[in-house]
């Protein structure tokens, strides 16, 4: 019979993923007790805010304990798995195993010793993740009276001050992640989607039978955070345009069988993505974004070019890097690249970040059109409708023509209504006569 010691029992927490995420859910384990694993191999999937992600394990032994079930959420820096490496001859300190302890007994981050966590592809293990500082509450001291003082009020800025009164948020009941203990956009973000309405124990009812209740996390937590401080953010104007797509529907047709776009994704929101592309070069000032803080409008010289998508865990916008340096087979092939990866849930939280400029397609599911929310930090994004055969007088007579509408919503702060024009109109004059997309790659 084996014997396992403590000493060589070293203890695998979860890994800052450089994202400024704080905590994910298990989705599922791939070992349990007893299981031999080695340096890299996967050991579970978990999702953050952002996406989901399979973990690997930094060293060899045998599953020693699972510290954290199947759909629970944990903070970065828990202690997910334990295992026993047996030999003790890792270069890495090991961990003795120790009972659990109250919450008030356990040393500070500081105080504990550091472990090496997995790096995910594409992230670095951020300082901050084992340096973190805790929220300090200063405790009241009595004044001249004897009565207790009201400590002093949350630090933050104050455009967050009042994103936090605009959102109904109390600063008061955030921990901040900002430096020197500052509350930031983020923060009230995060509270604003977690909170729950204030009302009375006796108004709220529910039936099991009937009624099935749904944990908030996950992307769905993080869309919904993002959507409120969106919509309380940045003052929204849309506009409105009936196009006839005709032309774009045969190039999309003739396209197809092109040997150049041989296997490649060709499709009307391919032409109207490249639309865009071409609009936005026309206009560049519409390719920014708002930065508060500074009280500075960010100029971007590159598209980082989002693409709403569906999918089982909920709405996620993975963005096409540079797609303003695309030619259009390029920008066919990795539009393709960036469906596949949303239908098998590969989409990476890299995919997901740096977006400047959004189109969702609300056509695939026959919807005319919409009034679409600004992802944060972008000025504008492009609602497509579903494309139909309507009545349209075309060279002088009614004829049957393919018509979609476009919606476009911008940031009014930065994007006035002339400027979200001629951008939208300059769009829909593309597709009108799309030949011209050909010239321009």
């Amino acid at each position: 019979m084996v014997t396992t010691t403590a000493r060589h029992v070293r203890e695998f927490r979860l890994p800052d993923v450089g994202e400024g995420l704080v905590d994910a859910e298990i989705i599922r384990w791939y070992v349990k007790p007893g299981d031999a694993v080695t340096d890299g191999q996967t050991i579970c999937e978990v999702e953050t805010a952002k996406a989901a992600v399979e973990l690997p394990v930094p060293y060899d032994g045998v599953v020693h304990a699972v510290h954290a079930p199947e759909g629970a959420t944990v903070r970065v820096g828990t202690v997910i798995i334990s295992v026993d490496t047996g030999s003790g001859t890792d270069s890495e300190p090991d961990v003795p195993a120790a009972p659990a302890q109250p919450e008030s007994a356990r040393p500070t981050e500081e105080a504990q010793p550091r472990v090496r966590q997995p790096v995910l592809v594409g992230y670095g293990i951020a300082e901050s993740g084992t340096r973190r500082r805790p929220h300090r509450t200063a405790p009241a001291q009595p004044n001249s009276q004897g009565l207790a003082a009201v400590p002093s009020r949350a630090a933050a800025k104050p455009p967050v001050r009042k994103l936090a009164k605009d959102l109904g948020v109390n600063l008061a009941t955030i921990s901040p992640s900002g430096p020197d203990g500052i509350i930031t956009r983020e923060d009230v973000r995060a509270a604003a989607a977690s909170q729950v309405p204030l009302v009375p124990a006796s108004a709220v009812s529910f039936d099991g039978a009937r009624e099935t209740r749904v944990p908030i996390k996950g992307v769905r937590k993080a869309t919904a955070a993002a959507m409120v401080g969106s919509a309380f953010t940045a003052p929204h104007v849309t506009e409105f345009v009936t196009v006839d797509v005709t032309r774009t529907m045969k190039l999309v047709e003739e396209l197809k069988q092109d040997r150049e776009y041989h296997g490649l994704r060709v499709n009307p929101l391919l032409l109207i993505a490249k639309a865009l592309l071409v609009a936005i070069k026309r206009n560049p000032d519409i390719n920014a974004s708002w930065d508060e803080a500074a009280q500075e409008i960010v100029q971007k010289h590159y598209v980082n070019l989002g693409i709403a998508a569906a999918t089982t865990r909920g709405l996620i916008v993975p963005n096409i890097k540079d797609a303003h340096d695309k030619t259009l087979p390029q920008l066919a092939s990795a539009l393709g690249e960036l469906v596949e990866a949303a239908r098998e849930g590969r989409t990476s939280p890299a995919a997901m970040q740096g977006g400047t400029v959004t189109i969702t397609n609300v056509g695939v599911f026959g919807i005319d059109t919409g009034t679409p929310i600004l992802n944060s930090n972008e000025s504008a994004i492009l609602a497509v409708g579903a494309i139909r055969f309507h009545p349209w007088v075309h060279k002088g007579k009614v004829k049957p023509r393919q018509v979609t509408t476009l919606a476009l919503s911008f940031d009014h702060r930065l994007v006035d209504g002339e400027l979200g024009s001629k951008v939208l109109a300059d769009v829909a004059a593309i597709l009108e006569h799309p030949r011209r997309l050909l010239h321009w790659g």
